[in-house]
């Protein structure tokens, strides 16, 4: 049974009548509480609500906020021990430069020295190679507000067109597949509606570790009656208590869906009048899977022909369903044609617009949803607006104030930019809670393009592995030291309360870049006092865009714990659910059903490289480890990457759980305890990315990217095994088939 809200009351008697007494048992350390902040967790993109305790401007604890309608108090272990980083050791107090003679490669300076330098850069490469040769690189764990002016500032301030950010190694496929099928990039359902649906699909996410609230909604729809399918490599923990497992060969999704539709076809188990009525190409769909047969995509895919059929009929014989998928589909080559035909298994079988209905991505980062709509990818304007379309430029430019042709067109996306870096087109760098050394593909290939910038500055609060090739660091802000909205992965805008002010000379990022703005002569764009402003302005951006926020405010994001948009009014209740009544964002109302027929990976298994590698991550740790690493106890929770195999790999290379393993690519080597376990496909090997230095997963991926969403194929890589100091693997993945154990 849930536990019953705690209200105003319970708190005061719990705390005293001003929140400074310590419950009895001590279990706050007995520090005086000067105030509990109603905010959300800094880390996924299910943004949880959460309660911080502060005593004297520190987060020292938590409270559940019980009244959160989308977690209802629970949180998972990263949730639980957010608040543990701010005080920190590591903590960036004081802007610095580098100077190799000081102790950690790094000086302290003043602020106008440190900014001094950052202008004086900018402003040289830019006479002597170009506004475009200095670049900039953004994370999406800002805030909407922030999310929108670094799209601004690079545009305005620093007049450059090159500006992308870590959401292109994230969500990118799924954006742009939701774009072309539907029309907008958003999931379309609320959460609420997963209960409701008759079977739940499960499509490339280990949902339990990585985004544990999302299992309380898959166990209540279970709790109906709803059957489970989960898809991927590995037996993740979901897939445990599944009623049926697809154990696909990594990179081979596309034809496993084909081959679903194929049957879908086959047995008209189809929705005939939702198709006529509301979309458009069924039949080059249908054309693109007619030879897809379930025995032709067991060979792709290793999943057995029957377990195909039997998707097929669940998914195709059910009144109510959805589909949730994350990177295991989405970080490949052909990201997009997997999300594509994910997207036609709902829309041939009626599945959007109604309760318990839908194909969503799962976001993956903290404001992945927010900030892949208000302005910092290098294609995009506020309101998810196209940068190369006249009237989307001639939309913003009202609203900022300047010509349009003062607006930049389109730039590099994230990986094209890493490679401009290294040969030599971009000079300068600023990039703001981006960690690439770490989190982008082919980390050796980063590190050399880093050394050869002629100036990086970075703005974080902790010196992150990218950081300690920075000419300049700026102290920037924690999430619990300003304010603002995120979006979360439902669509949900909600409220980030600011808890404690930065310590040090540690400085709010919006300050921070409002003062290079000034320096660079552009003030006038930037006339924000305070970030509700900048919002406010946001908003007025959007209108009209398919990310419309018009009729958002603070106030009412608040009192009504969150808005769902589009909200294209004042007044306007929000629109939790998508499509509703077959509508969809084209100009005829109708969805884009895609032919996907199936390719190869952009890397394949051969006699050097026999094996697969994929990546991800695991419930105690978050994307480049920036935050999670400095937590005592999520580090004690999984202190390194292993490398995970099945035990029909590594009996024959006399490997045995715990020995070290060298793995190798065509781009670098690792070596890592193993985990030997019965829970993965033995043609494959996984491995976490959290991690730096010789213990990056990155160093082994590839840099290929998707050619429509520019997404790095994190999900393939070719691959050998070897004993540390021992054999190597030599079975083919072409040719080794699951059996014993199998998954």
């Amino acid at each position: 049974m849930a536990r019953p809200p705690i209200t105003d009351d319970e708190l005061i008697a719990r705390y005293g009548p001003h929140l400074n007494e310590a419950p009895p048992g001590g279990w706050n350390a007995g520090l005086a509480i000067d105030k509990v902040v109603n905010t959300h967790c800094c880390f996924c993109g299910q943004q949880c609500g959460i309660k911080l305790k502060v005593h004297d401007n520190t987060v020292v604890g938590f409270e559940p906020w019980y009244e959160f309608p989308f977690n209802e108090g629970k949180l998972c272990p990263k949730g639980v021990k957010r608040y543990l980083q701010g005080g920190h050791p590591d903590r960036l107090l004081h802007p610095m430069e580098r100077d190799a003679t000081a102790p950690g490669g790094f000086r302290n300076i003043t602020w106008d020295q440190a900014l001094d330098r950052v202008v004086s850069a900018i402003k040289r490469i830019q006479a002597e190679h170009g506004d475009d040769a200095f670049a900039m690189l953004s994370g999406v764990s800002l805030t909407n507000e922030k999310s929108y002016l670094v799209g601004k500032f690079a545009r305005l301030a620093l007049h450059t067109a090159n500006l992308d950010y870590n959401g292109r190694f994230c969500m990118v496929s799924a954006g742009t597949g939701n774009k072309k099928a539907l029309g907008v990039d958003r999931a379309p359902n609320p959460w609420s509606d997963i209960p409701l649906a008759d079977v739940v699909w499960i499509a490339g996410s280990n949902v339990a570790e990585t985004f544990p609230i999302t299992t309380s909604y898959i166990w209540r729809a279970r709790d109906r009656g709803a059957k489970l399918i989960v898809q991927d490599p590995r037996v993740v923990p979901l897939a445990r208590t599944a009623d049926l497992f697809l154990p696909v060969r990594p990179g081979t999704d596309s034809a496993l869906f084909g081959a679903v539709l194929h049957v879908l076809i086959e047995r008209d188990w189809l929705d005939h009048d939702f198709i006529n009525n509301h979309t458009v190409n069924f039949d080059d769909a249908a054309a693109a899977v007619a030879d897809m047969t379930p025995a032709w995509a067991a060979g792709i895919t290793g999943v057995p022909a029957a377990r195909i059929e039997e998707a097929a009929e669940l998914w195709g014989t059910s009144a109510t369903g959805m589909m949730l998928h994350a990177r295991g589909i989405e970080q490949h080559t052909k990201g997009v044609d997997n999300v594509l035909a994910a997207i036609n298994l709902g829309l041939a079988t009626g599945k959007f617009g109604k309760p318990g209905c839908g194909v969503s991505t799962i976001t993956g980062q903290g404001n992945g949803q927010g900030g892949r709509e208000h302005g910092h990818k290098c294609d995009q304007l506020p309101g998810n607006r196209d940068i190369t379309n006249p009237e989307h430029r001639a939309a913003v430019a009202k609203v900022w104030k300047c010509d349009e042709a003062d607006i930049p067109g389109k730039g590099l996306p994230a990986e094209e930019l890493i490679e401009a870096i290294h040969d030599g087109t971009i000079k300068g760098l600023l990039s703001i809670c981006f960690n690439p050394l770490v989190s982008a593909p082919d980390s050796n290939f980063t590190r050399e393009a880093l050394d050869k910038l002629e100036f990086y500055a970075v703005i974080d609060f902790f010196l992150s592995e990218s950081a300690h090739h920075a000419d300049i660091v700026l102290p920037g802000s924690l999430h619990e030291e300003d304010e603002g909205t995120s979006t979360s992965g439902e669509g949900r805008i909600i409220k980030i309360n600011a808890a404690v002010s930065p310590p040090g000379e540690a400085r709010l990022d919006w300050q921070i870049l409002l003062d290079i703005a000034q320096r660079l002569g552009k003030s006038e764009y930037f006339p924000y006092t305070n970030t509700e402003e900048i919002f406010d302005e946001l908003c007025r951006a959007s209108t009209g865009g398919t990310a419309d926020y018009t009729g958002a405010t603070w106030q009412r994001i608040e009192d009504e714990m969150g808005l769902f948009w589009p909200i294209p009014e004042a007044g306007h209740p929000g629109t939790p659910r998508l499509h509703e009544g077959g509508q969809f964002h084209f100009p005829d109302g109708r969805a884009r059903f895609h032919a996907v027929p199936y390719k190869l990976s952009a890397e394949v298994v051969d006699d050097d490289y026999p094996l697969l590698l994929t990546t991800g991550r695991v419930v105690s740790q978050y994307l480049s480890g920036t935050q999670t690493r400095r937590i005592a106890a999520l580090v004690a929770q999984y202190p390194e990457p292993l490398c995970e195999m099945h035990p029909n790999l590594a009996t024959p290379l006399g490997i045995a759980d715990g020995d070290l393993v060298t793995v190798t690519s065509r781009r670098g080597t690792i070596t890592l305890p193993a985990h030997v376990v019965n829970t993965i496909r033995p043609d494959t090997v996984f491995i976490p990315y959290h991690w730096p230095g010789d213990k990056a997963a990155n160093q082994l991926t590839n840099r290929a990217v998707d050619p429509l969403s520019k997404m790095p194929e994190f999900k393939v890589a070719a691959v050998r095994v070897e004993r540390a100091g021992g054999h190597t693997a030599t079975t083919d993945a072409r040719d080794m088939e699951l059996h014993g154990d199998q998954p």
